[in-house]
């Protein structure tokens, strides 16, 4: 799995012209799947993400997570982060995984990240043609792999 994980202060899921989901202050994440992830990526993808500490705190140094703020969080699902670039100018996809399986993970990855999280996980809708606004914080952008664990 890939995830682009971005501290905002707000962001917008718009599908067909209609708000579908917005979150305030928190984690706007971008979710790519791979055919080789399992569960085994998803429980420490969300665990990682829940506990990053990329908010600020008292001092304004980076030492807080989404849990300690109280922050809000947004999935998107994002086949394009497998896009490969080597030939031509034509982005290829077949490292991403099939819609139905990739659509499972995207399901229970958000199951998983609820856990760590008060507040309703927000969403877009798998395969959709959607329109995402959002104000970045700092900013700040991370972008994690999981077949890069250590």
């Amino acid at each position: 799995m890939k995830a682009i994980v971005q501290r905002v202060l707000q962001a917008q899921c718009m599908i067909n012209g209609n708000s579908y989901s917005s979150i305030s202050s928190g984690l706007l994440i971008l979710l790519g799947v791979a055919p080789e992830d399992d569960e085994t990526d998803i429980e420490w993808l969300a665990q990682k993400i829940a506990n990053m500490r990329i908010f600020a705190d008292e001092n304004n140094l980076m030492n807080k997570s989404v849990i300690d703020i109280k922050g809000e969080i947004m999935v998107i699902s994002q086949f394009t982060l497998f896009a490969s670039t080597k030939k031509g100018n034509r982005p290829g996809f077949t490292e991403a995984a099939a819609p139905d399986f990739a659509n499972e993970m995207y399901k229970k990855f958000i199951v998983q990240i609820q856990k760590y999280i008060s507040e309703s996980i927000q969403t877009g809708i798998f395969g959709a043609d959607m329109k995402i606004t959002s104000t970045n914080d700092g900013p700040v952008t991370i972008i994690i792999d999981t077949k890069n664990k250590i």
